[in-house]
């Protein structure tokens, strides 16, 4: 075992060559993994209702809007298998592997559904091989977020933890950018063409972004935390089973807290606004000015983002979290009232603070999961909860707005469902301890579930089983 002294150094210097280049992998890598993910909600929103689900399409556009949207919504139910897995062998292999293979899945899947036939072409097969490189970039999603999180800030010096971690935060907003910019200029250079042919550029231009990606992150170290574990003889078998066992309620809480934050940024992300207010919504809103202000409020939201992870470290994760939904409830009517008044300014005048409440609770997001989770079953705990939250905040926000809207005929009513997922984000958040700063090795016994978790694995006993490793009795 390692003493906490010797733990200490194991954390880089904060003016280390190393640590820029982490910093920089989990940038570029998420952003590549994100620009993936948001060309699909953005395609979806588009063009992909009457491309993939013509007969729908033909009859009912809102259905195959709501439809389309769904297919979003699917991949995410396969985000904890993705978190599963990766968080498994994350665990017990190292997060820099499971970075690189969740990457090189993610890009794959995008390529091929730039290659795939439409309705047109070979009919039913068409939705059925689209719902299932969705499932792909579902998993590999799942997967890849706890890894480049845990990487910034288990390299991080402990006064700059929410700032390392939030460079994998910014890969979000930076890839939603890149997403809406190329689909943007894609649409106004191929204009009638953009059905036809022009949407499949964005995702074939993926295999660029999947090769930069993969260079950067297989020049980067392992983490020290995990170098720390590996060194113990004894580890857990099935680290999943333990971080239920002494870390389940930081799962549900934090699950519930990057909820709160998903429900209202899948309003943007997930391509709602934007179908709603150029596409089946019916405001008449001209679809590339959407796509360019869409755009704009992901450069805003990268700036709030890097706030946020800033200030986290000044006034704590929970506190930053707070402000930041206190400010989401205040906002989710309003936004709304100005999107309905189908004017690029007005819509702006929307968008725009609407970043605001998402950076501050996005920004701090993976230095709060990283110290909420004992060092054994870290990427396990923060893997599963990203997608579990993302299930119940993100998975189907497009779909409900659009059925909501269309049974009520008021925006007021997509509000009100943001407002009740907010509060409870709120709620969640005020529930975690505030670790901000303090050690995350395996001797951090304030981590909840740390001090039973590191006795079980001396004594190597389950549920007062005495057992080996080799037997693998719960482990």
């Amino acid at each position: 075992m390692t003493t906490p002294t010797t733990s200490t150094h194991l954390v880089l210097d904060p003016h280390r060559r190393e640590d820029r280049k982490v910093a920089i992998a989990t940038l570029v890598g998420t952003t590549v993994e994100w620009y993936d993910f948001f060309i699909y909600s953005n395609a979806v929103a588009l063009v992909f209702g009457p491309l993939f689900f013509e007969p729908l399409a033909r009859d009912n556009t809102t259905l195959a809007q709501v439809i389309g949207f769904a297919t979003v919504g699917i991949s995410f139910f396969f985000r904890p298998l993705g978190a599963l897995v990766a968080g498994h062998l994350g665990d017990k292999i190292g997060r820099k592997a499971m970075m690189v293979a969740t990457l090189i899945l993610m890009g794959a899947a995008t390529l091929l559904i730039g290659l795939l036939p439409t309705y047109a072409t070979i009919g039913v097969g068409a939705p059925v091989l689209l719902v299932a490189l969705r499932v792909l970039q579902g998993f590999a999603a799942g997967g890849e977020w706890g890894g480049a999180a845990l990487m910034a800030v288990e390299h991080a010096p402990a006064a700059k933890r929410g700032w390392f971690g939030g460079f994998p935060q910014v890969g979000v907003p930076l890839g939603m950018l890149t997403a809406t910019a190329v689909l943007a200029i894609v649409h106004a250079v191929a204009q009638d063409g953009f059905a036809t042919w022009g949407w499949r550029v964005p995702f074939l231009l993926s295999i660029v972004l999947i090769v930069v990606g993969m260079a950067i992150r297989l020049g980067v170290s392992e983490s020290p935390i995990f170098e720390e574990v590996r060194k113990d003889d004894e580890q857990l078998r099935l680290p999943i089973v333990q971080l239920f066992r002494f870390s389940g309620k930081q799962v549900v809480l934090g699950a519930l807290a990057f909820m709160g934050n998903g429900v209202a940024g899948y309003m943007v992300t997930g391509g709602y606004i934007l179908a709603y207010a150029s596409g089946s919504g019916g405001l008449g809103v001209n679809a590339d000015h959407m796509l360019y202000l869409i755009t704009l409020a992901s450069a805003a939201w990268i700036l709030t983002t890097l706030f946020a992870a800033r200030i986290s470290d000044k006034i704590g994760r929970v506190r930053t979290y707070q402000i930041g939904f206190a400010l989401q409830l205040l906002w989710v009517f309003p936004l709304f009232l100005f999107v309905d008044r189908a004017s690029m300014g007005w819509i702006a005048c929307g968008l725009l603070p609407l970043t605001i409440s998402l950076g501050l609770t996005y920004g701090p997001q993976s230095a709060l999961f990283a110290e909420i989770f004992p060092a054994r079953v870290r990427y396990s705990g923060a893997g599963m909860a990203y997608a579990i939250g993302a299930i119940l905040g993100g998975a189907f926000a497009p779909m409900i707005a659009t059925s909501l809207q269309a049974s009520f005929h008021t925006s007021m009513a997509v509000s009100a469902y943001l407002f009740i997922f907010t509060a409870a984000g709120l709620a969640a958040v005020s529930l975690l301890k505030d670790r901000t700063g303090l050690p995350l090795g395996p001797e951090a016994n304030d981590i909840p579930g740390n001090a039973e978790l590191e006795q079980a694995v001396r004594s190597h006993t389950v549920a007062g089983t005495k057992a080996t490793f080799e037997q693998g009795a719960g482990w």
